[in-house]
């Protein structure tokens, strides 16, 4: 019963901090409501700037998902709730967000990876099959490329088209946000680490990787 207890404290506790990171949140949302577009879109050099300047994610979360929650809003005409906020904000944490169909996780992701491509280090959001991959790289892709962000699908969108090349993939991976299959990222990093020469190689250091 006492171990139950503890439990139970420990969940409570950490959803409080979760909430007041939503709260934070919140806090920025009439400033961002209040930029123009220029003003919105020059966020992303600012917080890239703040991040080399030494500035933690941790502290950049509350302004980033704000903006992201905004600019999503004006792009993809989807203003994200605030259960959606606290799934990215608990998916940022590298903890499992449980949420159900139609509950919008293809919006959930865009908060987590976009602050994780801030640092310049790329992140990547993993299916299970190359028609979500596809989807959900198709209908996102305008707001990261709004706000100054790079995109790519690392899947092909026929079966039937030529497997891409080493330089294909390395243009892949180097963009700031990935939209793969779990069985595309296991091979290409299977291949990576098997390949003998160099330009055979594609992937750079892997940062943050989402599961959806």
């Amino acid at each position: 019963m006492a171990r139950n207890q503890n439990i139970l404290s420990f969940n409570y506790f950490r959803l409080q901090k979760v909430r007041r990171r939503l709260k934070q949140v919140n806090r920025w949302q009439k400033k961002m409501r209040d930029c123009s577009d220029t003003e919105l879109q020059q966020q992303t050099k600012d917080y890239q700037a703040r991040i080399q300047a030494g500035e933690s994610l941790d502290d950049l979360l509350p302004e980033a998902f704000a903006t992201m929650r905004e600019a999503a809003y004006r792009i993809l005409g989807m203003f994200a709730y605030d259960e959606q906020i606290l799934g990215g904000i608990v998916m940022h944490q590298g903890q499992v967000a449980e949420m159900l169909t139609g509950e919008g996780k293809t919006l959930t992701a865009l908060f987590p990876l976009y602050l994780h491509a801030l640092s310049g280090k790329g992140a990547i959001l993993v299916t299970a099959n190359e028609y979500l991959a596809v989807r959900d790289g198709k209908e996102m892709s305008p707001v990261f490329r709004w706000l100054g962000l790079t995109t790519a699908i690392g899947v092909k969108e026929d079966s039937k088209e030529p497997d891409f090349t080493a330089v294909q993939k390395k243009n892949i991976y180097s963009a700031d946000v990935v939209y793969t299959t779990y069985s595309t990222l296991g091979f290409d990093y299977l291949i990576e680490n098997l390949a003998s020469e160099q330009e055979d190689q594609y992937m750079r250091p892997l940062n943050f990787c989402h599961h959806r």
